[in-house]
């Protein structure tokens, strides 16, 4: 009789995809190929119209007017987006990881190429701008897609969850995730019971896509939760605190016979951040030349509907706690700062609360619009123009809001503050308890990474553009 050997808990079988009924994953195909087509005819434009053409040995035919070597780009960048899970809705958004797989590809040409033929010379006029071209057209087309499937919600399954949280955190949580598009919570343990036998079975019980889960208890042990939903082929989404996001960041070392995570100092870590104020610049830029016409509509409808000036400039506390000038189309009638204490008395608020009123006396007609689409911010592109601002960050809150903080609150300034982030896009912009407020500003800074700013920024076009459908409100 045959022995049953039980697996190692690693073992895991391949996640099965089901491509006949994943339209939006073929689409993404479609939009890759288009980039990569758009790039490379233009590498070619430069290279035949400036420079000389391409090398015999890189001469194999045309298909549809393109060169072979060029389907064999994208049969490879496709196969090598399959195996990163680029077409799973989940990680989609990986921008900043596409980028690094295109680069990997092109190096790996020359590479190939050498080895193929050492006599051949590949012209840089073509690697250069196909290499580039390829990075700006697949992502900048990838990003444009995602904003219109989502709207259409095309290729999204309804998202089943299973939530592991501490039970004062159950009914947040649930709700939170609930009022997500696409989401519901099919069940729920309490934190206490992660490591429990019969925890897993549950989850698989319910069929459930992923497990969020909160608060997990210490564990002497390996999390046998973690390696049976890897195997299961079931995400397990972490809200993490900030210890463990230095987990994340580190390499397991044996370091005098302990177990360790070492946490380097990265080489070229600072490159992402000299990107994003590269992005911030030329995005602000872009944008006032862009919006002119539209900075005009809105000037014009402000000046008409109530006396006062177009724009409205408050003290906001920014970088390190140093004050400036932060600058909006103005949306309230004059004198309204001075209506501030009055309506605190009058709606209660706590001294740990932001001020928030739902029904505002002192906005205009026009205002209330301006604020809904989130219109009345734009003028802050003079100020990520001018350095104090950024497209992204922990939004700078006034001074009499900053006076309400306690002192871990005030962590959230060594970072520069943004137009948009992490508190307007998750859902819970509502939230008013300076706490949460902070917590959720922690979690940006210890998280951050170029790819995170990049997802909050389609995040906050897509809001822009399409309407609050994710239960968002606006955050001032």
């Amino acid at each position: 009789m045959a022995v049953s050997h039980p697996k190692d808990i690693r073992k895991v079988s391949p996640v099965k995809v089901d491509w006949r009924y994943n339209w939006r994953a073929f689409m993404l195909v479609g939009v890759d190929i288009i980039g990569l087509a758009l790039a490379w005819q233009v590498a070619l434009f430069i290279n035949r119209t400036f420079f000389n053409p391409p090398v015999p040995q890189l001469d194999w035919g045309e298909f549809l007017h393109t060169p072979l070597l060029f389907w064999l780009f994208a049969v490879v960048t496709v196969v090598t987006f399959i195996g990163h899970g680029f077409y799973q809705w989940e990680q989609e958004h990986n921008f900043v990881k596409q980028a690094q797989c295109l680069s990997n590809i092109y190096l790996l040409a020359l590479i190939v190429g050498y080895f193929y033929d050492p006599d051949i010379d590949a012209p840089r006029s073509l690697f250069l701008p196909a290499w580039l071209g390829s990075i700006t057209a697949v992502i900048a087309l990838r990003l444009i897609a995602s904003l219109i499937l989502d709207e259409l919600k095309v290729g999204q399954k309804v998202a089943s969850v299973f939530l592991i949280a501490p039970p004062d955190r159950q009914s947040y949580l649930t709700e939170v995730i609930t009022k997500r598009r696409g989401c519901q919570v099919l069940g729920w343990l309490p934190a206490s019971c992660a490591h429990r036998a019969d925890t897993v079975d549950r989850i698989l019980a319910v069929g459930v896509r992923e497990v969020v889960a909160e608060g997990l208890p210490d564990t002497q042990l390996a999390s046998q939760l973690y390696w049976e939903l890897r195997k299961a082929g079931i995400t397990l989404r972490l809200l993490p605190s900030s210890l463990m996001m230095l987990h994340r960041r580190g390499t397991a070392e044996i370091y005098a016979g302990l177990p360790t995570i070492r946490i380097d100092p990265q080489p070229f870590a600072g490159w992402e951040y000299l990107a994003k104020r590269t992005i911030d610049h030329l995005g602000a830029l872009m944008g006032l030349i862009v919006l002119s016409p539209l900075f005009l509509v809105i000037a014009i409808g402000i000046m008409t509907t109530s006396p006062g000036g177009v724009f409205y400039g408050q003290d906001r506390v920014g970088l390190h706690g140093k004050v400036f000038k932060m600058w909006k189309f103005r949306t309230m009638y004059q004198g309204a700062d001075r209506q501030l204490p009055q309506l605190e008395k009058q709606i209660g608020t706590d001294k740990d609360q932001l001020f928030r009123m739902a029904q505002d006396p002192r906005i205009t007609p026009i205002g209330h619009f301006l604020r809904r689409t989130s219109l009345d911010e734009l003028p802050q592109l003079i100020n990520v123009l001018l350095g104090q601002m950024s497209l992204v960050g922990p939004r700078p809150f006034s001074l009499s809001d900053v006076a309400k903080f306690q002192s871990w609150h005030l962590t959230r300034h060594v970072v520069i503050p943004g137009m948009t982030g992490l508190w307007q896009v998750s859902g819970r912009s509502a939230v008013t308890n300076l706490d949460e407020v902070a917590q959720l500003d922690l979690f940006y800074i210890d998280q951050w990474c170029l790819n995170l700013d990049i997802e909050l920024l389609l995040e906050t076009v897509h809001l822009i553009l399409f309407g609050n459908r994710r239960y968002v409100q606006e955050a001032r």
